[in-house]
């Protein structure tokens, strides 16, 4: 891959995640699976790793979330939600 073709593709993958970002976290209606979220931003991890000339910070890969939609509430948990280490299926947690 040249390092016209990795912009670009930077650029796609940062536009996509942006929209799926807003889709999932303002609108609460997403339109990919998280696993298919997960492999766009991964991607987008890759490339910035192999070119970091492209890294911005604006980039998702820089960012945490978006905010959520006001209708969402809090929700107190009585047992710690620990992390998965971004488990992507049912397989990965056991």
């Amino acid at each position: 891959m040249t390092k016209e073709e990795a912009r670009r593709r930077i650029e796609e993958l940062r536009e996509l995640i942006r929209y799926h970002n807003y889709r999932y976290y303002v609108l609460d209606s997403p339109e990919i699976s998280d696993a298919e979220y997960d492999r766009l931003f991964r991607e987008l991890q890759e490339l910035e790793e192999k070119f970091p000339e492209f890294v911005t910070p604006d980039s998702p890969t820089q960012r945490v979330g978006a905010q959520p939609a006001e209708e969402f509430g809090t929700v107190p948990h009585t047992i710690p939600m620990l992390s998965l280490d971004n488990a992507m299926d049912e397989e990965e947690v056991r």
